[in-house]
C-alpha cells in the first residue's frame, strides 16, 4: 500500500533537479500557488509529464484551461490533489475504490469515481464521474496542497505531443499562463486511467499490468 499521509513530506518517486536548491523550489511553489490564487494557470511538473493547472473547483478557471489548450469541452478534465484523504472531500468512491486508490496513489494513475457536489460540470463535460489524480512528485504535490484541487492534463495544445522538457512548450501555453515550474525533464509515460468500480482500465499506461493483476485479484 502507499504512503497517503497528508503532513507535507515530500515522499516522490521523481529526483529533483540538482541545480536549484530547496528554497527556490519553495519559492517556484508559492509564486505558482498565488497565480492559482489571482485566478491564472500555471504550468506545473508531475511524475509523467507537464500539467496545466487551474482551480479544478472555479468553472471559469476550467474553462479558461480549455480556451487556451484548445480542448474539445465534451472532452473531461481530471482533477489533482495532494492526496487521497483530500481528494475524499471532493468524490463519492466506493469502499472499493478507495481501496484501490490507497494502493496506487500517490501514482501516475487517473482513477475514475462518482464526483462530488463541489466538483463543476465544467470539469467533468457533465458527467458525474471525475478522474482523480494524485501526482507523485513533490513539487506537484506541494503545489496541491498550497492551492487545493487544480486541473490535470497535459501542458500542450490539444493534438499536439505531451510536454516532457520545458524547452518544447508551446508559446501559446507560455504566454497563458502566470507562472511556470521548472524541474527539469519528466518521464514521460502516460497515466493509466481506470474505473476500480467497472473493474475497467480505460487507457494503460504506466503501471498497467500491476493494476490489472489488483483488479483480477483484489487484496481487500
Amino acid at each position: 500500500m502507499r504512503d497517503d499521509t497528508d503532513d507535507g513530506t515530500p515522499r516522490s518517486g521523481s529526483e529533483p533537479d540538482p541545480g536549484r536548491d530547496a528554497a527556490s523550489r519553495r519559492d517556484d511553489v508559492r509564486r505558482a500557488a498565488a497565480a492559482v490564487a489571482d485566478g491564472e494557470l500555471v504550468v506545473y511538473p508531475t511524475e509523467t509529464v507537464y500539467g496545466l493547472g487551474g482551480d479544478a473547483l472555479d468553472p471559469d478557471a476550467v474553462e479558461r484551461v480549455f480556451a487556451l489548450k484548445r480542448r474539445d469541452r465534451s472532452n473531461p478534465l481530471s482533477l489533482g490533489v495532494a492526496s487521497v484523504d483530500r481528494a475524499l472531500r471532493y468524490a463519492r468512491p466506493t469502499e472499493f475504490a478507495v481501496a484501490f486508490a490507497r494502493a496506487f496513489l500517490p501514482g501516475p494513475v487517473t482513477v475514475i469515481v462518482e464526483r462530488g457536489d463541489a466538483v463543476p460540470d465544467a470539469l467533468t463535460a457533465g458527467s458525474d464521474r471525475v478522474g482523480l489524480r494524485v501526482p507523485d512528485h513533490d513539487l506537484a504535490r506541494a503545489l496541491l496542497r498550497e492551492t487545493g484541487p487544480l486541473t490535470a492534463t497535459s501542458a500542450n495544445i490539444s493534438g499536439t505531443g505531451s510536454v516532457t522538457d520545458l524547452t518544447d512548450l508551446d508559446d501559446r501555453i507560455r504566454d497563458g499562463v502566470g507562472a511556470v515550474i521548472d524541474d527539469g525533464e519528466t518521464p514521460g509515460t502516460e497515466s493509466t486511467v481506470v474505473d476500480p468500480e467497472a473493474r475497467t482500465i480505460h487507457r494503460r499506461g504506466a503501471m498497467a499490468g500491476a493494476i490489472e493483476a489488483w483488479l483480477d485479484d483484489p487484496p481487500v
